[in-house]
């Protein structure tokens, strides 16, 4: 993550300058270090919707190659769409999707990596937000009430900080 902490033991966030503008942060002195993030998103949608994305009879065809297609380009794009994020290498994408029929919900799962100076969270969620919103998409016409929740980075490894797990 970007934020660092002070003397105090206050957060300083690293995108703002002294004078409180925006700022884009410096990682040319940063060692490159192997860093991977994953995430994770979900969908839920009405039963029928479910049934028919997971049985392969929507009009539309695969919707979860669309939206696997669509989370590894939003990763590839992340700096185009995140105002002062650094344009970063990649060199792997996934993007995972686990059904739960239960409750009628998509689970998406990303994992980026890259070695470099900066981390790849943004890649990992922007991956994963982009993935549910396609799914959303394809599906909207057969349920517009579709719910996306529960966005957020499950990993980090890599860098300074090593590694980190959400609880």
């Amino acid at each position: 993550m970007t934020n660092s902490t002070t003397k105090n033991d206050q957060i300083a966030l690293s995108h703002l300058n002294q004078q409180g503008e925006a700022n884009m942060v410096d990682v040319t002195e940063k060692a490159m270090t192997s860093r991977t993030a994953t995430a994770q998103g979900f969908i839920k949608m009405n039963r029928a919707t479910f049934e028919l994305i997971t049985s392969g009879k929507h009009k539309k065809g695969d919707v979860f190659a669309v939206a696997r297609i669509a989370g590894i380009q939003a990763a590839k794009k992340c700096s185009d769409l995140i105002p002062l994020c650094h344009p970063l290498m990649l060199s792997k994408v996934q993007v995972d999707f686990s059904l739960d029929e239960e409750n009628s919900q998509v689970k998406i799962t990303t994992l980026c990596r890259l070695t470099g100076q900066t981390g790849v969270e943004m890649e990992a969620l922007t991956a994963a937000s982009v993935a549910c919103l396609t799914l959303f998409d394809m599906c909207k016409a057969a349920d517009p009430a579709m719910e996306i929740h529960s966005i957020k980075v499950l990993t980090k490894t890599g860098g300074k900080s090593g590694h980190w797990q959400a609880q």
